[in-house]
């Protein structure tokens, strides 16, 4: 043994440390918090056991397929990210140098890596996780997978693979000086689906265009409305303004036609008079008929209008190469004649760049122009509304929805990751080390296993759901118990199975239809795919058209959702596609569903009986509590509540503190 690796053998044993470094993990993402739980995965040696040899006999009898399938289980650690390394990165992205600004994120970090255990195999991916490559046959190949992601639409599609794999994941997060580390297993505990997720904020279109009362209003009415109008593409295409019932339908036709008069403006660029056209349109003329209509003013002040004559007189100098010199004190907030400097300025820059070619320019927090357009366009507008002026500094946060990345945070997040990981492989069984197995019902006991001794223990050996709080003084890390599956959860409650697509297939939605009847036993269901709904009993016109344009072998990461319509419907059953290599048999030129046998059962009921009691009530006995509530309370910050909770409890005057017991290193039994 390494004298590197007796310190962890002591914390965690010799059986879950060589379990540990034949483990083959997947990390997704290796930004802040991603960066540092690779760095703990290399130093506690996760994947660092070599691949046994074979002999010459035996690699003469194998296979082909035997031997691919055997060298995607090698362990090993694979980070796959599609982001380079930018600037902005080095202040939390320790396995990062200035060097290696421009560079894929995932190349770097197993370089740097690696030279903090040379004998961890690691294999970098600079590539989407949404790519079709990484489908459940990929997700199989793991024991764990780390989600060190920053954004809701690639976690969920992680969790699906996971759950459709039946791999164990580790979900984290953080904001600011919160964290929440969260593990997740396939009929053990809630998905990350389980509960709602907050949708992206919109703004109803005549708050945003006449009547702001925040600095997020102006805000956004640059960022989204201005911006694009100009440079970009219209208003119409953006999510953060949304015509909403409350909207007035005659206001909103008159705000279109502000929009296209806009357009006529913009035809100016690269003229003389471009700039004052501009801001005499949306500082004077589109506020004076704001101001006109007075019946929306009566309990409110009434908006100042600009003119660009008034300003420019007011200013004794070069007002472009005053904005420029503004422009770079990003952090101070600028008076009224300093920001119309700096909107000149950036309106000179934008145009010269839209002349050089660059038809359309996009908002980018860290490009300087835009960003100075945005601030100073903002900041007047609210200047006219009476709202208090922000730096441009505090602008960026607010128009690229940045919330402050800690260092710290990161590493103690990641710190947890990996403490869960441990956990999660003492509950693996030596003999399912490796590709784990499904069930029909890809389903395992919900709450406790027993153990050899009879004994019954925690599911995943004891993971909890942890969380950085900031709010507590007394105690940072807060964990609480793990949550069964919401059995109404449309991602996590449905079976999961493979649909084996042979390579060029000529089948039809039909033959896929009778597959379903066959292996479910009825009729009464519906086909969804990402192209919607193809199929139900009321809808057949599609079953003739072949079944490439729904399903094709080479996209391995699309479902196929199959919805019970009888009048006691079963759960939801989602097929992921299984490219089946072409031969001669019979069997390779049919579709196929893996596993054989479904076992489907029916979704639950609702909770109340036949006499409209809720369960349990009638029997003298309370009622179950839903799964569902109070789950809300955990996402994403530790309440007060919780961690008083669990921070201590009373006996008799005095005050004990309680100690987790799996918050210990040493995990051993």
């Amino acid at each position: 043994m390494q004298r590197r690796d007796r310190g962890v053998a002591q914390s965690l044993g010799l059986p879950i440390t060589k379990r540990v470094k034949e483990s083959r993990v997947l990390l997704v993402g290796a930004g802040g918090i991603g960066c540092e739980v690779l760095k703990n995965l290399v130093c506690c040696g996760f994947g660092s056991l070599p691949a046994p040899t074979r002999n010459g006999a035996s690699a003469v009898m194998e296979s082909a397929t035997e031997a691919a399938s055997r060298e995607d289980k090698q362990p090993g650690i694979v980070v796959i990210d599609l982001d380079t390394i930018d600037l902005s990165n080095l202040n939390r992205q320790f396995l990062f140098r200035k060097q290696h600004i421009k560079k894929p994120k995932a190349f770097v970090a197993k370089e740097t890596a690696s030279a903090f255990n040379p004998s961890v195999n690691i294999d970098a991916h600079h590539a989407s996780i949404f790519d079709h490559q990484y489908d459940v046959g990929f997700f199989e190949t793991f024991d764990l997978v780390f989600n060190a992601l920053d954004n809701l639409a690639a976690r969920r599609h992680v969790n699906k693979m996971c759950l459709a794999a039946n791999v164990p994941l580790v979900e984290s997060g953080t904001t600011g000086f919160n964290g929440q580390v969260q593990a997740i297993k396939k009929g053990v505990t809630e998905c990350y689906d389980c509960n709602p997720k907050p949708v992206q904020k919109s703004f109803p279109i005549c708050t945003i265009r006449s009547t702001p009362s925040q600095p997020i209003h102006c805000i956004v009415w640059a960022k989204s409305y201005l911006f694009p109008e100009i440079f970009g593409t219209s208003e119409e295409d953006s999510a953060d303004v949304a015509v909403t019932e409350g909207d007035n339908a005659e206001e909103v036709a008159k705000l279109k036609e502000e929009a296209e008069a806009l357009k006529k403006v913009r035809s100016l660029m690269g003229k003389s008079e471009f700039a004052q056209e501009v801001f005499n349109k949306v500082f004077h003329d589109d506020i004076e008929r704001l101001r006109s209509m007075s019946e929306m003013w009566q309990s409110r002040k009434p908006p100042e209008s600009l003119t660009f004559e008034k300003l420019s007189r007011e200013i004794d100098a070069d007002i472009i190469k005053r904005g420029q010199a503004l422009a770079i004190q990003d952090q101070s907030t600028w008076s009224l004649h300093d920001n119309f400097s700096v909107f000149c300025y950036s309106l000179d820059a934008l145009s010269n760049r839209s002349q050089a070619g660059e038809k359309v320019i996009e908002f980018d927090k860290d490009d300087k122009n835009t960003l100075d357009f945005v601030a100073s366009a903002a900041n007047l507008r609210s200047a006219i509304f009476d709202i208090p002026l922000h730096s441009e500094w505090e602008i960026k946060q607010m128009a690229g929805n940045i919330i402050p990345a800690i260092a710290t945070s990161n590493a103690l997040t990641a710190s947890l990751c990996v403490l869960e990981a441990f956990k999660i492989i003492r509950s693996q069984p030596a003999k399912q080390q490796g590709l784990a197995k499904p069930t029909a019902n890809n389903n395992l006991p919900t709450e406790t296993q027993s153990t050899a001794s009879g004994k019954a223990e925690p599911m995943l050996g004891g993971s909890k759901m942890v969380f950085l709080n900031s709010r507590s003084t007394e105690r940072m890390i807060t964990t609480q118990n793990l949550v069964p599956p919401n059995p109404a959860c449309p991602v996590c409650s449905p079976v999961y199975a493979k649909l084996g697509v042979p390579a060029g297939t000529k089948a039809t939605l039909h033959e896929l239809v009778l597959l379903l009847k066959e292996k479910l036993g009825h009729d009464e269901f519906s086909v969804t795919t990402d192209a919607g709904m193809v199929f139900d009993p009321d809808l057949d016109e599609n079953l003739p058209k072949p079944l490439s344009e729904y399903v094709s072998e080479s996209k391995g990461n699309a479902f196929i959702t199959v919805s019970d319509e009888s009048d006691e419907p079963k759960v939801d059953l989602i097929l992921s596609t299984l490219a089946l290599p072409e031969a001669g048999s019979a069997s390779s030129t049919t579709l196929q569903i893996e596993p054989t046998q479904l076992n489907l059962p029916y979704k639950p009921k609702s909770s109340e009986n036949a006499e409209g009691q809720p369960d349990g009530e009638a029997n003298g006995e309370p009622a179950p509590v839903s799964i569902g509530e109070g789950a809300n309370k955990r996402k994403r910050e530790a309440d007060d509540e919780v961690a008083d909770s669990i921070r201590k409890k009373t006996r008799g005057d005095e005050e004990v503190h309680v100690v987790q017991d799996d918050e210990a290193i040493l995990i051993d039994d």
